[in-house]
Protein backbone atom coordinates (compact mmCIF):
# COMPACT_ATOMS: atom_id res chain seq x y z
CA UNK A 1 0.00 0.00 0.00
CA UNK A 2 1.25 3.53 -0.86
CA UNK A 3 2.02 5.46 2.25
CA UNK A 4 1.71 9.03 2.23
CA UNK A 5 3.99 12.11 4.53
CA UNK A 6 1.70 13.50 6.64
CA UNK A 7 2.28 16.51 8.49
CA UNK A 8 0.29 16.75 11.86
CA UNK A 9 0.24 19.80 13.89
CA UNK A 10 -0.17 18.93 17.43
CA UNK A 11 -1.38 21.53 19.78
CA UNK A 12 1.07 22.71 22.28
CA UNK A 13 0.39 21.68 25.44
CA UNK A 14 1.33 24.64 27.92
CA UNK A 15 1.66 23.79 32.05
CA UNK A 16 1.15 26.26 34.81
CA UNK A 17 3.59 26.30 37.67
CA UNK A 18 2.34 29.12 39.95
CA UNK A 19 1.76 29.66 43.85
CA UNK A 20 -1.78 29.70 44.46
CA UNK A 21 -1.23 33.10 46.49
CA UNK A 22 -0.68 34.48 42.63
CA UNK A 23 -3.63 32.48 41.39
CA UNK A 24 -5.61 35.96 40.36
CA UNK A 25 -2.29 36.89 38.30
CA UNK A 26 -2.54 33.47 36.67
CA UNK A 27 -6.28 33.65 35.75
CA UNK A 28 -5.86 37.07 33.89
CA UNK A 29 -2.50 35.45 32.07
CA UNK A 30 -4.74 32.78 31.16
CA UNK A 31 -7.91 35.03 29.75
CA UNK A 32 -4.47 37.03 28.06
CA UNK A 33 -4.05 33.86 25.92
CA UNK A 34 -7.34 32.82 24.64
CA UNK A 35 -6.54 33.93 20.98
CA UNK A 36 -3.66 31.70 21.04
CA UNK A 37 -6.24 28.91 22.27
CA UNK A 38 -9.04 30.18 19.32
CA UNK A 39 -6.31 29.29 16.45
CA UNK A 40 -5.44 26.33 18.09
CA UNK A 41 -2.20 26.54 18.79
CA UNK A 42 -1.82 25.92 22.75
CA UNK A 43 -4.37 23.98 25.21
CA UNK A 44 -3.33 24.99 28.74
CA UNK A 45 -3.18 23.06 32.47
CA UNK A 46 -2.87 24.11 36.08
CA UNK A 47 -3.96 22.55 38.90
CA UNK A 48 -7.25 23.60 39.64
CA UNK A 49 -8.53 21.16 36.37
CA UNK A 50 -7.83 17.98 38.63
CA UNK A 51 -10.97 16.28 38.62
CA UNK A 52 -12.58 15.19 42.27
CA UNK A 53 -11.36 12.00 43.29
CA UNK A 54 -8.27 12.26 41.49
CA UNK A 55 -4.75 11.68 43.09
CA UNK A 56 -3.25 15.32 42.88
CA UNK A 57 0.50 14.35 42.99
CA UNK A 58 0.20 12.09 39.99
CA UNK A 59 -2.06 14.27 38.13
CA UNK A 60 0.43 16.66 38.25
CA UNK A 61 3.33 14.87 37.44
CA UNK A 62 1.27 12.87 34.27
CA UNK A 63 0.20 16.92 32.73
CA UNK A 64 4.15 18.15 33.83
CA UNK A 65 5.77 15.41 32.01
CA UNK A 66 3.74 15.83 29.28
CA UNK A 67 4.06 19.57 28.58
CA UNK A 68 5.38 21.01 25.65
CA UNK A 69 5.76 24.69 27.12
CA UNK A 70 6.39 25.03 31.49
CA UNK A 71 5.65 28.61 32.39
CA UNK A 72 6.90 29.53 35.76
CA UNK A 73 4.74 31.76 37.41
CA UNK A 74 7.57 33.49 39.54
CA UNK A 75 7.17 35.21 42.66
CA UNK A 76 8.20 35.38 46.70
CA UNK A 77 5.61 32.77 47.18
CA UNK A 78 6.41 30.67 44.21
CA UNK A 79 9.62 30.94 45.44
CA UNK A 80 8.97 30.28 48.93
CA UNK A 81 6.74 27.01 48.36
CA UNK A 82 8.69 23.95 48.66
CA UNK A 83 6.10 22.12 46.38
CA UNK A 84 6.53 24.69 42.95
CA UNK A 85 10.53 25.17 43.88
CA UNK A 86 11.39 21.86 44.70
CA UNK A 87 9.14 19.56 42.68
CA UNK A 88 7.82 21.51 39.94
CA UNK A 89 10.41 23.56 39.19
CA UNK A 90 12.98 21.03 39.14
CA UNK A 91 11.43 18.52 37.00
CA UNK A 92 10.55 21.48 34.42
CA UNK A 93 14.45 22.57 34.79
CA UNK A 94 15.50 18.87 34.03
CA UNK A 95 13.14 18.76 30.81
CA UNK A 96 14.56 22.06 29.82
CA UNK A 97 18.04 20.66 29.95
CA UNK A 98 16.55 17.52 27.94
CA UNK A 99 15.28 19.35 25.33
CA UNK A 100 11.74 17.43 26.43
CA UNK A 101 10.26 20.85 27.14
CA UNK A 102 10.52 24.68 27.11
CA UNK A 103 11.02 26.24 30.15
CA UNK A 104 9.69 30.41 30.44
CA UNK A 105 10.12 32.06 33.78
CA UNK A 106 7.20 34.77 33.70
CA UNK A 107 7.81 37.22 36.65
CA UNK A 108 5.00 38.20 38.27
CA UNK A 109 6.01 40.17 40.88
CA UNK A 110 9.61 41.79 42.30
CA UNK A 111 11.60 39.20 43.88
CA UNK A 112 15.06 37.73 44.01
CA UNK A 113 15.37 35.59 41.19
CA UNK A 114 18.27 35.99 38.82
CA UNK A 115 20.70 33.66 40.76
CA UNK A 116 18.44 30.79 41.13
CA UNK A 117 18.62 27.64 38.62
CA UNK A 118 16.35 29.37 36.04
CA UNK A 119 17.59 32.98 36.38
CA UNK A 120 19.63 32.13 33.31
CA UNK A 121 16.69 31.55 31.27
CA UNK A 122 15.09 34.61 28.95
CA UNK A 123 12.41 35.60 31.55
CA UNK A 124 9.45 37.37 30.28
CA UNK A 125 7.65 40.15 30.34
CA UNK A 126 10.85 42.48 28.77
CA UNK A 127 14.05 42.57 30.62
CA UNK A 128 12.20 40.24 33.80
CA UNK A 129 10.53 43.68 34.55
CA UNK A 130 7.82 42.13 37.29
CA UNK A 131 4.21 42.55 35.51
CA UNK A 132 2.83 43.95 39.04
CA UNK A 133 5.31 46.80 37.99
CA UNK A 134 3.95 47.56 34.84
CA UNK A 135 2.61 50.86 34.26
CA UNK A 136 -0.55 49.00 32.62
CA UNK A 137 -1.30 45.46 33.09
CA UNK A 138 -2.99 44.78 30.13
CA UNK A 139 0.27 45.76 28.15
CA UNK A 140 2.35 43.43 30.78
CA UNK A 141 0.42 40.54 29.80
CA UNK A 142 0.51 41.33 25.99
CA UNK A 143 3.95 41.32 26.14
CA UNK A 144 3.59 37.84 27.93
CA UNK A 145 1.40 36.67 25.19
CA UNK A 146 3.62 37.83 22.33
CA UNK A 147 6.73 36.13 23.89
CA UNK A 148 5.13 32.69 24.06
CA UNK A 149 3.53 32.93 20.57
CA UNK A 150 7.47 33.42 19.09
CA UNK A 151 8.45 30.03 21.57
CA UNK A 152 6.02 28.31 19.73
CA UNK A 153 7.21 28.59 16.89
CA UNK A 154 10.10 26.42 18.36
CA UNK A 155 7.63 23.36 18.98
CA UNK A 156 8.29 20.52 16.76
CA UNK A 157 5.82 20.08 13.94
CA UNK A 158 5.40 15.77 13.74
CA UNK A 159 5.96 13.99 10.36
CA UNK A 160 4.12 11.11 10.19
CA UNK A 161 4.34 8.18 7.69
CA UNK A 162 0.73 6.47 7.45
CA UNK A 163 -1.21 4.48 4.55
CA UNK A 164 -3.25 6.25 2.23
CA UNK A 165 -5.79 4.70 3.46
CA UNK A 166 -5.36 5.05 6.98
CA UNK A 167 -7.20 7.60 9.67
CA UNK A 168 -4.60 9.32 12.12
CA UNK A 169 -3.98 6.64 15.15
CA UNK A 170 -5.59 7.15 17.91
CA UNK A 171 -2.46 7.89 19.99
CA UNK A 172 -2.56 11.23 18.25
CA UNK A 173 -5.81 12.23 19.37
CA UNK A 174 -5.84 15.51 22.12
CA UNK A 175 -8.14 13.87 23.92
CA UNK A 176 -7.72 13.62 27.33
CA UNK A 177 -9.19 10.81 30.04
CA UNK A 178 -10.88 13.74 32.08
CA UNK A 179 -12.62 16.35 29.26
CA UNK A 180 -13.46 19.57 30.45
CA UNK A 181 -13.85 23.32 29.51
CA UNK A 182 -10.97 25.32 30.03
CA UNK A 183 -13.12 28.15 30.65
CA UNK A 184 -13.60 27.86 34.35
CA UNK A 185 -12.88 31.58 35.63
CA UNK A 186 -15.71 32.52 38.20
CA UNK A 187 -15.60 36.36 38.38
CA UNK A 188 -14.81 38.28 41.67
CA UNK A 189 -16.53 40.60 43.85
CA UNK A 190 -15.08 43.46 45.02
CA UNK A 191 -16.30 44.81 48.34
CA UNK A 192 -16.50 48.79 49.32
CA UNK A 193 -13.61 48.25 52.21
CA UNK A 194 -11.26 46.02 49.25
CA UNK A 195 -11.81 49.49 47.04
CA UNK A 196 -10.87 51.54 49.88
CA UNK A 197 -8.12 49.62 50.95
CA UNK A 198 -7.02 50.07 47.58
CA UNK A 199 -6.92 53.62 47.14
CA UNK A 200 -5.40 53.97 50.55
CA UNK A 201 -2.49 51.57 49.82
CA UNK A 202 -2.04 52.79 46.49
CA UNK A 203 -1.74 57.05 47.77
CA UNK A 204 0.98 55.79 50.23
CA UNK A 205 2.83 54.03 47.33
CA UNK A 206 2.23 56.95 45.42
CA UNK A 207 3.44 59.32 47.91
CA UNK A 208 6.48 57.08 48.99
CA UNK A 209 7.23 56.63 44.88
CA UNK A 210 7.36 60.81 44.58
CA UNK A 211 9.30 61.36 47.65
CA UNK A 212 12.32 58.77 46.43
CA UNK A 213 11.53 60.46 42.90
CA UNK A 214 12.37 63.79 44.16
CA UNK A 215 15.43 62.88 46.49
CA UNK A 216 17.13 60.90 43.23
CA UNK A 217 16.07 64.05 41.16
CA UNK A 218 17.78 66.24 43.31
CA UNK A 219 21.15 64.02 43.43
CA UNK A 220 21.71 63.54 39.76
CA UNK A 221 21.33 67.29 39.27
CA UNK A 222 23.14 69.72 41.52
CA UNK A 223 21.11 72.73 40.23
CA UNK A 224 17.83 71.34 41.09
CA UNK A 225 16.50 71.48 44.95
CA UNK A 226 13.11 69.81 45.87
CA UNK A 227 10.36 69.76 48.52
CA UNK A 228 8.13 67.02 49.46
CA UNK A 229 5.86 67.54 52.44
CA UNK A 230 3.48 65.63 54.19
CA UNK A 231 0.17 67.60 54.57
CA UNK A 232 -1.66 65.18 56.26
CA UNK A 233 -2.25 60.94 56.14
CA UNK A 234 -4.85 62.03 53.23
CA UNK A 235 -2.09 65.09 50.93
CA UNK A 236 0.91 65.53 49.81
CA UNK A 237 2.64 68.43 48.03
CA UNK A 238 5.92 68.55 46.05
CA UNK A 239 8.47 71.29 44.08
CA UNK A 240 11.34 71.39 42.38
CA UNK A 241 13.25 74.58 42.46
CA UNK A 242 15.93 75.43 39.43
CA UNK A 243 18.56 77.39 40.47
CA UNK A 244 16.09 79.09 43.35
CA UNK A 245 13.07 79.32 40.95
CA UNK A 246 10.20 76.83 41.40
CA UNK A 247 9.74 75.07 38.14
CA UNK A 248 7.55 71.79 39.07
CA UNK A 249 4.58 71.45 41.84
CA UNK A 250 1.85 69.23 42.82
CA UNK A 251 -0.05 68.19 45.29
CA UNK A 252 -2.36 64.70 45.69
CA UNK A 253 -5.24 63.70 47.51
CA UNK A 254 -7.75 61.18 49.00
CA UNK A 255 -9.75 63.33 50.75
CA UNK A 256 -12.78 62.65 48.37
CA UNK A 257 -12.85 66.22 46.80
CA UNK A 258 -14.15 67.04 43.27
CA UNK A 259 -14.24 63.21 42.37
CA UNK A 260 -15.63 61.75 45.42
CA UNK A 261 -14.48 58.86 47.87
CA UNK A 262 -13.35 56.49 44.97
CA UNK A 263 -10.50 58.58 43.52
CA UNK A 264 -7.03 59.92 43.92
CA UNK A 265 -7.02 63.26 43.13
CA UNK A 266 -4.22 65.77 41.36
CA UNK A 267 -3.43 69.19 41.40
CA UNK A 268 -0.48 71.22 39.62
CA UNK A 269 0.28 73.06 42.60
CA UNK A 270 1.61 72.44 45.93
CA UNK A 271 -0.87 75.21 48.04
CA UNK A 272 -2.97 73.19 49.97
CA UNK A 273 -5.47 75.63 49.73
CA UNK A 274 -6.15 75.15 46.21
CA UNK A 275 -8.98 72.93 46.42
CA UNK A 276 -8.99 71.62 43.30
CA UNK A 277 -7.55 69.14 40.74
CA UNK A 278 -6.21 69.16 37.67
CA UNK A 279 -6.27 64.97 36.82
CA UNK A 280 -7.66 61.67 38.75
CA UNK A 281 -7.52 58.17 39.20
CA UNK A 282 -10.00 56.32 40.54
CA UNK A 283 -10.49 52.99 41.68
CA UNK A 284 -12.08 50.05 38.83
CA UNK A 285 -12.83 46.53 38.89
CA UNK A 286 -13.13 44.06 36.73
CA UNK A 287 -14.17 40.32 37.11
CA UNK A 288 -10.79 39.77 38.71
CA UNK A 289 -8.61 42.60 39.99
CA UNK A 290 -9.10 46.27 41.36
CA UNK A 291 -7.10 48.52 39.37
CA UNK A 292 -6.97 52.59 38.68
CA UNK A 293 -8.41 54.08 35.78
CA UNK A 294 -7.26 57.17 35.22
CA UNK A 295 -10.28 60.59 34.05
CA UNK A 296 -8.22 61.40 31.14
CA UNK A 297 -8.33 65.34 31.48
CA UNK A 298 -4.91 66.24 30.71
CA UNK A 299 -4.00 63.00 28.58
CA UNK A 300 -6.89 61.81 26.91
CA UNK A 301 -5.67 58.82 24.97
CA UNK A 302 -5.45 57.64 28.49
CA UNK A 303 -8.34 57.69 29.84
CA UNK A 304 -8.92 53.44 29.74
CA UNK A 305 -5.65 52.15 30.72
CA UNK A 306 -5.92 49.71 33.90
CA UNK A 307 -2.99 51.25 36.46
CA UNK A 308 -1.20 49.50 38.95
CA UNK A 309 -0.07 51.29 41.87
CA UNK A 310 3.37 51.95 39.80
CA UNK A 311 1.25 52.91 36.93
CA UNK A 312 -0.44 55.74 38.66
CA UNK A 313 2.37 57.31 40.61
CA UNK A 314 4.38 57.31 37.13
CA UNK A 315 1.24 58.83 35.53
CA UNK A 316 1.18 61.85 38.21
CA UNK A 317 4.85 62.44 38.19
CA UNK A 318 5.14 62.69 34.26
CA UNK A 319 2.34 65.55 35.05
CA UNK A 320 4.77 66.65 37.86
CA UNK A 321 8.04 66.56 35.96
CA UNK A 322 7.16 67.47 32.47
CA UNK A 323 7.84 71.20 32.74
CA UNK A 324 12.07 69.97 33.15
CA UNK A 325 11.33 67.73 30.08
CA UNK A 326 11.09 68.55 26.30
Amino acid sequence: MRKLTRKVRSVSTLFFSYSHVDEDLRDQLEVHLSALKRQGLISSWHDRRIAAGSEFAAQIDQHLDSADLILLLVSPNFIASDYCYDLEMTRAMEKHRNGEARVIPVILRPCDWHELPFGKLQAIPKDGKAIKTWPDIDEAFLDVVRAIKIALQSVRVNTIAVPATAAVPEAFSSATPVIRSSNLRVRKKFTDLDKDRFRHEGFEYIAKFFEGSLQELATRNPNLDQTFRRINTNQFSAAVYLDGDKVCQGSASISGGVMGGNSIEYAMTDDARFGGMNEAVSVKADDQMLYFEPLGMQSYGRHKEKFTFQGAAEFFWGLFIQPLQP
